[in-house]
């Protein structure tokens, strides 16, 4: 079924490369990417060249050419899944919104289990140190840090996930913590996941964190340290890996949403319930860089 589906869209952007018009549909898309620098305009389509597919363990997957919205690897993308600790974009989007980098939170007495970062009670840290550990390393204790201090608390800062995932459109998703641990209603797609990481990683600051390999961050008193490591295996050893979020829980298995510019290409993939979401990412990338070529079609 997979194989299907590429190739139905290796036939549909086939059929518009051999008569140089868009569907109405099509052009809506590429509109806003056609180059300005010319004095024509083009819109470079990828098209699929190679006839072997991936063939992964991963319960849903997607794969999007950013530049001219084409799906270039498709598995169940609108299934309902745990997103782990994907969910920690949004978390991170809401703080963002809310809170100023600078700002100093106090750490409160809170409850957290899985990956964190070891924050003390009575500890007062940065926004941005924060914001680090909850990206970096997927800190649990740090997404609750952000939640309890929200106003109205940590149920407040849930609302405005939700309300957040609403304004994004996406429309598969639902939150009931701010660090993706297992909850009954708590689910995205990979599509879902897309959108928000396609968004999420036009702010350079956020682009910035979710790319740092490592760093530590210090309290205000300069008592206590956090090192963090970017859980992200292939960050700086794949070529043109950028981000962007890690997840995993028992039931959830490995979700991985990664972007990746190479070549002048943007890339972004979402893999939930894999057994190997490094590997199995990887051996897509290879596969979409090796197997599609970009072609430029004149748009009128």
């Amino acid at each position: 079924m997979q194989g299907l589906a590429v190739l139905s869209l290796v036939i549909i952007v086939s059929s518009g490369l051999a008569t140089s018009k868009l569907t109405n549909n099509s052009k809506k898309k590429v509109v806003s990417q056609v180059l300005s620098t010319r004095s024509e305009k083009f819109v470079a389509i990828p098209t699929l060249t190679g006839q072997s597919y991936p063939m992964l363990s991963a319960q849903a997957a997607l794969a999007i050419d950013l530049t001219s919205g084409v799906a270039l690897y498709e598995k169940d993308p609108d299934k309902l899944l745990l997103p782990a600790s994907t969910t920690k974009i949004v978390t991170a989007l809401v703080a963002m919104d809310y809170y100023t980098p600078g700002e100093i939170l106090t750490v409160p007495n809170i409850k957290s289990e899985g990956q964190r970062m070891r924050l003390i009670f009575g500890e007062k840290l940065s926004v941005d140190s924060l914001l680090k550990g909850l990206l970096i390393s997927s800190a649990n204790d740090a997404a609750e840090v952000l939640a309890s201090e929200f106003p109205g608390g940590r149920e407040a800062f849930i609302s405005a996930m939700n309300t957040k995932a609403r304004q994004l459109n996406l429309n598969n998703t639902e939150f009931k913590n701010p660090s993706g641990l297992e909850a009954v209603g708590h689910v995205s797609t990979a599509r879902d996941l897309i959108r928000v990481s396609e968004i999420a990683m036009e702010n350079p600051y956020f682009a910035e964190i979710v790319g740092t390999k490592e760093t530590k961050v210090v309290s205000i008193d300069g008592k206590f340290e956090h090192k963090l490591t970017n859980i992200n295996e292939l960050l700086g050893k794949v070529d043109g890996v950028a981000g962007v979020k890690t997840g995993w829980t028992e039931n959830a298995r490995e979700n991985l949403v990664t972007y990746i510019e190479r070549d002048g290409r943007k890339i972004m993939i979402a893999l939930l319930g894999s057994q190997d979401r490094f590997g199995e990412t990887k051996e897509l990338i290879e596969w979409i860089f090796g197997n599609y070529e970009w072609r430029e079609v004149a748009y009128p």
